[in-house]
């Protein structure tokens, strides 16, 4: 997109009364951004679902000034703005009718041939929450998937900071332009999160800062992610409006089920009563249910198998698997005399392998 066509797109979307469904309406049907705001406003209220409170303000110069300073600071400051059909724009993102016109951008994200998860959830966050947390991220690291959450305090921070420490990109989700970072405290964690990730909005910097952004946020959150896991929610909370707009898109909503008698459960444990989300309580089930056949990804013959090198662990994993087949993660741990915090890190190591597949209910058997 050249820069002319940019700023009359982002006038666009400063229009106080018109949405980002409107505007990709409006330039799917006109062609461009620019012939939107420079078309007569006689003939745009000829298109279905286009009033005069809607378009008003097309044609604006005001807003125009507003774009061209909005631009000098993208520039300034290293910033990358993707339209709807940018070849670098959210794949997923594209099938979001309310998806944004434009995104911002900024660190070193890359999305293609990725496997894209949101992990959300409350920001009282429990010990017990950031232990799975933690330990969920642990174990999907052998996917090397991208981590999405909304950098905000409680379990957002603690997904990009266990991202982070294994190595996988993440991507923060803000409520705001990119001149500023909220919370404050979180600005320790930027370069980490630049330098592996990035950061990504649909805020202007003139954009007022509003609670309201935050469930506006949630929307990229859930669109550009083939799933959303909720770790821990009281029965209100912004991750729970997060899992209600990705069932909305037809994505995977994931919840993580507690004790009925804890407060932080009670969201994730309504979320699977009404059958809004699936169980999750490793990253077998993720696995499973998203259909990441490690066996297809990695087709592999059995000979080509048979010199596959194996740690200590591992074999005595498979050993285990051949002499009883479709063990439970437990009955692993036993026989194994491997830790179940560990025993589920090495299965996904073997799993990659092509040795051996997760089925329900937490078994996995020798392939």
């Amino acid at each position: 997109m050249n820069k002319q066509e940019l700023i009359y797109l982002i006038a666009l979307q400063k229009l106080p009364h018109i949405g980002d469904t409107t505007i990709k309406k409006l330039i799917d049907r006109l062609g461009s951004a620019e012939a939107v705001y420079t078309e007569k406003k006689s003939n745009l209220l000829k298109i279905d679902g286009i009033g005069l409170h809607k378009i008003k303000e097309i044609g604006s110069a005001s807003f125009l000034d507003i774009a061209q300073r909005e631009i000098a600071f993208l520039e300034k400051e290293n910033i990358q703005a993707l339209d709807y059909k940018h070849a670098d724009y959210p794949s997923l993102l594209k099938h979001c009718i309310d998806g944004p016109s434009v995104l911002f951008t900024r660190g070193n994200i890359d999305l293609k041939n990725k496997k894209i998860i949101s992990i959300v959830g409350t920001r009282k966050i429990t010990t017990q929450g950031i232990a799975f947390c933690e330990e969920l991220i642990e174990e999907l690291t052998v996917l090397n998937p991208v981590i999405v959450s909304g950098f905000a305090y409680g379990t957002d921070i603690c997904a990009h900071k266990a991202a982070l420490k294994n190595n996988l990109q993440t991507i923060a989700c803000l409520a705001h332009g990119l001149n500023q970072i909220y919370p404050k405290p979180h600005a320790k964690y930027m370069k980490g999160v630049e330098a592996n990730g990035g950061f990504v909005t649909d805020f202007l910097t003139t954009s007022d800062f509003d609670r309201n952004n935050f469930l506006k946020r949630n929307r990229i959150i859930a669109g550009m992610s083939e799933a959303t896991i909720v770790i821990e929610s009281a029965t209100k909370g912004g991750s729970l409006v997060t899992a209600d707009i990705a069932n909305s898109y037809n994505r995977e909503v994931f919840s993580v089920p507690g004790r009925p008698s804890d407060k932080m459960s009670e969201g994730c444990i309504n979320l699977l009563k009404r059958n809004q989300a699936r169980p999750i309580t490793s990253a077998a089930d993720l696995i499973f249910h998203l259909g990441w056949d490690l066996e297809k990804e990695n087709e592999k013959s059995v000979q080509t198998q048979l010199f596959i090198d194996l740690s200590e662990d591992e074999q005595s994993i498979i050993d285990a698997l051949q002499k009883e087949n479709k063990q439970h993660i437990d009955d692993l741990a036993l026989n194994t005399s491997i830790p179940t915090y560990k025993l589920a890190s090495l299965l996904l190591e073997i799993e990659m392998k092509g040795l051996i597949r997760p089925l329900p209910g937490k078994l996995f058997e020798v392939i």
